[in-house]
């Protein structure tokens, strides 16, 4: 009877061992799981590749904080600055696909830099993955209002006239603003300079009449454009932009199909889950609208639309500007 006391206590705590493990297999491992895989459920980091203040940067903060707000968890902009933005590309890149290391960058980076840089470690269309489009910022043609040019014809007229007398600005070989006024004078076959700057020392010389016109992003002019301090002349994307809808196009004054801007969107790291893909795609879809008046009224035109659409989008423009670049021989190396 002694020994009985023993083996009834052992299988007593047998049988609650077994029950606990069933119920952890069992009921208690679903909410566990469902807990675990919740997705986000802390901070997320969104690089910026470049300086904080820039276009990149403004959109950035702008989203995420909706972002923030809808997803319940922070979105953490780290600005990583460097290489034309490469530096921030490649962390990303390198960073594990869990999802909480994103980034939202633009054309340069991804569809530009490949051609430009001759020995990039990483293939940015292959080694990241497109979320979802933020928004189309065009390039404007501006000049210094000593320039006696008020429309697209009265500026290619002088530009003729006047060949190797024109300099234009650029933020830097093989940036955007370089290549789009690379590209609007082969096509209007005019004769002009190309002085290139380090960020925002371009427009700093065009305010003041050193340099006399440039292809700038909207948001960084914009102000001066309303000001009377640069005047207008045309925008660089296929349609007129909602910001500065009186402008017209390069393309409906006579050249078909020009195309030159910049844009910006959300990419993560390959292999990121399809299910984190989707939600912080329509998490920033659904920010969208109430930010559209606050990005016109800035120079950017949101976008929004599926992952697919803007990896189809980030391909035809990485196609464009590869025949661009080297057609210009720019070269960063």
């Amino acid at each position: 009877m002694k020994r009985d006391k023993p083996s009834s206590l052992f299988l007593q705590k047998l049988m609650g061992t077994a029950t606990a493990v069933l119920l952890a297999a069992g009921l208690g491992a679903a909410p566990r799981a469902e807990a675990q895989s919740a997705y986000p459920n802390k901070p997320v980091r969104v690089v910026v590749a470049f300086t904080a203040g820039g276009t990149t940067d403004i959109l950035a903060r702008a989203v995420t904080q909706q972002m923030s707000e809808k997803l319940g968890q922070p979105f953490v902009i780290d600005n990583k600055p460097g290489g034309g933005g490469n530096i921030g590309t490649e962390f990303v890149v390198r960073a594990p696909a869990d999802g909480y290391t994103l980034i939202v960058n633009s054309v340069g980076p991804m569809a530009v830099n490949q051609t430009l840089y001759k020995n990039m470690t990483y293939d940015p269309l292959a080694d990241l993955v497109p979320v979802v489009q933020i928004a189309d910022v065009p390039n404007v043609l501006v000049v210094n209002p000593e320039v006696p040019a008020k429309t697209m014809e009265e500026f290619i007229a002088y530009a003729k006239a006047n060949p190797n007398k024109l300099n234009y600005g650029s933020t830097g070989i093989g940036t955007s603003s370089h290549l789009s006024s690379y590209m609007l004078s082969k096509r209007i076959g005019a004769e002009t300079l190309h002085v290139p700057y380090k960020g925002a020392n371009a427009l700093t010389d065009l305010l003041a009449g050193r340099i006399q016109f440039m292809f700038a992003t909207i948001p960084s002019v914009i102000s001066h454009i309303r000001a009377g301090k640069l005047r207008a002349i045309a925008v660089s994307s296929l349609k007129r932009s909602r910001s500065l809808p009186d402008v017209p196009t390069v393309a409906e004054k006579g050249f078909a199909g020009f195309s030159a801007g910049s844009w910006f969107g959300f990419f993560a790291p390959k292999g990121t889950p399809a299910p984190v893909i989707a939600l912080l795609n329509k998490s920033v879809n659904d920010a969208l609208p109430s930010l559209e008046a606050q990005m016109i009224r800035e120079g950017a035109d949101p976008v929004g639309g599926t992952p697919e659409q803007f990896g189809k989008f980030t391909r035809q423009e990485y196609d464009k500007w590869k025949v661009i670049v080297r057609e210009s021989g720019a070269t960063a190396e």
